[in-house]
């Protein structure tokens, strides 16, 4: 035999592989020590293999990362050191399924595996594991007959294990050793080892028998159980893969953890869910233990008022890579490199809802590529269009994942048509509505969405809630508060009303007098802008009278600026404002100060046509008349009303009040008048910050206030328990607990009425203590109603959002629908 390499590298000249060939013929005794050894690549040398008397093959119990995980347990130190021989052969028959699972399914590695098995069986091979040392070496020692070679045999060392990849695939280094003291050497070593081992013929045989793919004795009943229990086996094994750490004083409650992992097979299968559980029930914390179940960096978008929160909570709940940033910030991410998220968490993400926003498509590139996890209890605010824009954060209109619908944009707008077509409040649109909303239920949301009511937590979860001592209160039927104008206010209200009727709101829609064609954007954009300045004159009515007064002031100021700037022969007009962007935001404040502060193009007289002045002043003398009106006026009903229920109300007397107003200004004049009649028990929060006692808080300390009384998990110092009565803007609709009260007052009704649902939602939370929910509302006066018609859209609104996502409340009127859909996010395991 002659031999003219000393090395092996495994390049094409010189695997290890055909050098095995090439000596194995020779070959009597063969002797393999190893860390690794796979057996699925024994059909490489199962034809070398034959004309040798023994094998013996000596395995270390060198691991990959899962099965190292599962010794993890069962040992107290760094290296392996297993106590019994028992536990030794459990880890290799361990090792030996997650091998063949990941094996080639092909004829030839059944045919040596099965060989594998023929030889053991025979005797003629011999598998063993030690199971003491965690053995590194690879060794191979070969030896000859002497009635075919006059050497005693060969040992061949270096880099590679007995796998494929050693064998051929791999650059290794490997070298042979002829020498008699060479194999002599290693052969003594070997035997020590082998004396020491522990014998894994029969594990190796029932476990490949039993336990993996060459399995042939499966019966068709036991493969239908394997199929079940390999589908759902995330699902059987709740317990066990179910891994969250709570914080201190949390408790774990059986339907959070049933929305973690529902959510989680949602996300893996079609990279975005919605977590829309009923307001109160929690979605922050599910958020944050289902973060815990998610590798990865993950980046959290919220209200500017929630952006500590969500930090604490994080924090809080161990989790770690996250980062989260404002709703306001999104420039910032986006120049920040977004790619580094692999999970985008977007907190109140109906605010998200109108894609033709410069916000909305901010967003839609930050989840591009992302898994995104959309957390909000009114996914719906206007129309179906809504859901369809959400959906477009982790789905392909076109290319949807979602089964049964692969076009998501024809979808929705073949119903969008279908609604066009018809009358908005006829008996024929309703029934088209409820149809659509049962569609959209069952082929979208049912896949995508866990939403869950307090009435279906009770039905299912009911035995966890009961031994957690807890219980969800009973919201009562909606109360209105009615209130009548004295004959002289009454007069006066209706000649407003009158007059805003012909009030064109010329100054806030300049571009529509422009001698030029204006694109479709900027025309809608400033009769957006025209629509809302219009609504919020009336609504100021309805709100308050001091509020309007004071609308009413700054109206005429920006009029008679705007009159002297066209004077000049030079107007500045921008021309990017959206309406939407701000209305999304119920950020009517900021609004207000946009439509009147931003000045970007520049333009001369002549270029607006002559009703263009006409207007204008005819505007402003309409302003100033109906100013005059209301000079004189003091009485106010409305007010007058409310404390007297406050006073004689059993409902309100002597409780804990939340009341919600869209005005600050409002707000604030109900605090100074509330504050004569209730001193120290009244408080006022909005944006900027508080009042409390006659003195104005920062923010930070006025929330420190509203924490200390109407927080019950803030561990009040005895006697601090003071404020009852608690006026603010929808600033509060988020973020806070509120539920020490169980009263809301809805004083004037908000443009967006979800609104509602989240302004209750700070009451209504896991944990109070009331038994009923108490909501007050005060509803428009039909003068204004008729001119505006808000009631009449917010039921509607109401009315859409509740027949296709559910509630187990009514909100403003007796005639609400209550009703609950199980959408449990479960489909995918129900299937």
């Amino acid at each position: 035999m002659t031999n003219d390499l000393t090395f092996f590298t495994n390049d094409p000249d010189s695997t290890l592989l055909n050098r095995f060939k090439t000596t194995l013929k020779y070959v009597q005794h063969f002797d393999v020590l190893v860390g690794y050894f796979r057996t699925s690549g024994f059909y490489l040398l199962q034809d070398a293999f034959e004309g040798i008397d023994k094998i013996r093959i000596l395995v270390g119990l060198n691991v990959d990362a899962k099965t190292f995980e599962i010794i993890e347990t069962q040992r107290g130190q760094a290296e392996l050191n297993f106590n019994s021989h028992r536990q030794a052969q459990e880890v290799y028959a361990t090792n030996l399924v997650l091998e063949m699972e990941h094996s080639e399914d092909r004829e030839e590695v059944e045919q040596g595996v099965r060989k594998f098995i023929e030889y053991l069986q025979s005797g003629k091979l011999e598998i063993r594991a030690h199971p003491s040392q965690n053995i590194h070496a690879k060794v191979y020692i070969s030896r000859f007959n002497p009635a075919n070679s006059p050497d005693f045999g060969r040992v061949i060392t270096g880099s590679s294990n007995f796998s494929r990849n050693g064998l051929q695939d791999q650059y290794e280094f490997n070298v042979e050793l002829k020498n008699y003291s060479d194999v002599a050497y290693a052969l003594k070593h070997f035997e020590r080892l082998w004396a020491e081992s522990v014998e894994l013929n029969e594990t190796y045989v029932q476990t490949v028998s039993h336990q993996t793919w060459l399995n042939d004795q499966i019966t068709p009943y036991e493969l239908y159980l394997k199929l079940l229990y390999e589908y759902f086996k995330e699902d059987i094994n709740l317990d066990q893969d179910y891994d969250a750490y709570l914080p201190e004083g949390f408790m774990e409650l059986a339907y959070q953890k049933q929305a973690v992992i529902a959510a989680k097979k949602i996300l893996e299968a079609y990279n975005g869910v919605f977590l829309s559980d009923v307001v109160g029930l929690g979605k922050t914390y599910i958020a944050a233990l289902l973060a815990q179940q998610l590798p990865g960096k993950k980046l959290i978008i919220c209200p500017p008022v929630l952006v500590d929160y969500w930090k604490e909570t994080f924090f809080q709940f161990g989790i770690g890579g996250f980062q989260v940033e404002s709703l306001g910030k999104l420039d910032h991410i986006l120049q920040a490199d977004p790619g580094k998220y692999q999970y985008v968490f977007v907190d109140e993400a109906h605010r998200f809802r109108n894609e033709i926003t410069q916000g909305y498509e901010k967003l839609h590139q930050i989840c591009w590529g992302k898994k995104v996890i959309l957390v909000s209890a009114t996914p719906l605010n206007n129309t179906i269009n809504d859901i369809y824009s959400q959906l477009k954060l982790f789905q392909r209109p076109r290319q949807s994942m979602i089964p049964g619908v692969p076009n998501l944009e024809k979808f929705f707008a073949d119903r969008n048509n279908l609604l066009k077509r018809l009358d908005k409040g006829t008996p024929e649109y309703v029934a088209a509505l409820k149809s659509i909303s049962k569609e959209i239920r069952e082929r979208i949301l049912k896949h995508i969405m866990v939403r869950r009511t307090r009435s279906e937590i009770m039905r299912f979860f009911h035995q966890d809630i009961q031994n957690q001592g807890l219980s969800f209160p009973t919201i009562d039927e909606p109360h209105k508060i009615i209130y009548q104008f004295s004959p002289q206010v009454n007069g006066i209200f209706n000649q407003t009303i009158e007059a805003l009727k012909k009030f064109t709101y010329s100054r806030y829609t300049p571009l529509l007098y422009s001698t030029r064609q204006l694109s479709e954007f900027e025309a809608q954009s400033q009769r957006n802008v025209g629509g809302f300045m219009k609504g919020t004159l009336v609504k100021r009515l309805e709100s308050s009278f001091y509020a309007f007064k004071r609308t009413l002031t700054r109206f005429i100021t920006s009029y008679e600026r705007f009159i002297a700037m066209y004077h000049s022969g030079t107007i500045y007009i921008s021309t990017k404002v959206n309406v939407y962007d701000f209305l999304d935001a119920d950020n009517e404040e900021e609004l207000l100060q946009f439509v009147e502060q931003e000045m970007v193009q520049k333009f001369t007289s002549s270029d607006f046509t002559p009703d263009f002045m006409d207007d204008l002043n005819s505007d402003l003398d309409l302003l100033k008349r109906v100013q005059n009106l209301w000079a004189e006026v003091q009485d106010d009903p409305k007010l007058a009303q409310f404390i007297w229920e406050l006073k004689n109300n059993s409902l309100l007397a002597n409780q804990k009040v939340v009341l919600f107003t869209e005005s600050a200004e409002t707000g604030e004049y109900l605090y100074r008048a509330l504050q004569k009649e209730f001193t120290d028990r009244v408080m006022f929060y909005c944006s900027s910050g508080g009042m409390y006692r006659n003195e104005t808080l920062n923010k930070a300390a006025a929330r420190e206030v509203i924490q200390r009384n109407f927080d019950p998990s803030n561990h009040n110092p005895v006697g601090e328990d003071i404020v009852d009565l608690l006026v603010t803007t929808d600033v509060l609709a988020e973020g806070i607990n509120l539920h020490r009260a169980n009263t809301v007052i809805n004083y004037d009704l908000p443009w967006n009425p979800t609104r509602i649902l989240q302004r209750v939602g700070r009451v209504n939370r896991v944990g109070t203590q009331h038994t009923m929910i108490e909501i007050f509302n005060f509803f428009p006066t039909a003068q204004s109603d008729s001119h505006l018609g808000l009631e009449g859209n917010i039921k509607a609104k109401l009315y859409a959002f509740q027949n296709l996502l559910g509630e187990d409340a009514k909100y403003l009127t007796n005639e609400e629908e209550v009703g609950a859909f199980e959408l449990f996010g479960d489909y995918l395991y129900k299937k």
